[in-house]
């Protein structure tokens, strides 16, 4: 089977899988963008890629508050991300769909923000200083109604319980839950096979119940995420 006809089968599965032809669109406007800097067409590369943006550009803020809950950060390591995935277009592989390619460079771009914060937090601030942030969490600016201090606090659990998973449960869990991708999708994002993905959402979802029960969230109706994947593989 040559590699167009392999191709075009990917890309009909996908579309049968999942009635999203946008994906199909963007990873197609990818190929035409690295043919355009192979040809040294870099200005009109730019242009073009510049749609992806576009298109992106929501779901990749979504996706990195998710790690970094600050939004001046979350629009520098975006920023950061599509830059990298435009220089490294030359290396992206047209089999591949260029969202889960692209949400690979985002995802690891917040990681390694996450460890250097984390080690400026080591240099600058006491750990008696630590703890005392930590337990108070994000400050309340305004006085709100009761149902939105509730779902407030609820989600600020939640991320606190997120934030304490260990990387690859926390990054499959992101994926899964909050961002409806597939095992499948998952573990071409993470580099893992299928079944480790679903061993790590296992656990994840695991140790977030176990956070939730003993602050006491969860035996008042606050439920973590209760499946091992959003949608079939």
């Amino acid at each position: 089977m040559n590699y167009t006809v392999a191709r075009m089968i990917q890309r009909g599965l996908h579309e049968a899988a999942t009635g999203d032809h946008r994906v199909v669109a963007e990873t197609d406007l990818a190929a035409e963008v690295k043919h355009l800097l192979a040809g040294g067409q870099r200005e009109e590369a730019a242009e073009r890629f510049g749609a992806i943006i576009d298109r992106q550009q929501r779901r990749a803020a979504r996706i990195a508050y998710h790690y970094l809950r600050d939004p001046a950060e979350v629009d520098e390591v975006v920023q950061d991300a599509f830059l990298k995935a435009f220089l490294h277009l030359p290396s992206f592989r047209e089999d591949l769909f260029f969202e889960l390619w692209f949400t690979r460079i985002l995802v690891n771009a917040c990681l390694d923000r996450l460890k250097a914060k984390a080690r400026r937090t080591r240099w600058l601030v006491p750990s008696d200083a630590r703890e005392h942030l930590a337990a108070e969490g994000p400050p309340s600016s305004e006085p709100s109604p009761e149902a939105t201090l509730l779902a407030k606090e609820r989600r600020v659990h939640l991320e606190a319980a997120i934030d304490r998973l260990p990387t690859r449960q926390r990054t499959a869990v992101i994926l899964s839950h909050f961002e409806g991708r597939s095992a499948r999708e998952v573990s071409v994002v993470m580099g893992l096979n299928e079944s480790t993905v679903r061993v790590h959402l296992f656990r994840a979802v695991r140790k977030l119940r176990g956070l939730l029960d003993r602050d006491g969230w969860t035996a008042r109706g606050r439920h973590a995420p209760d499946r091992t994947s959003s949608r079939g593989a």
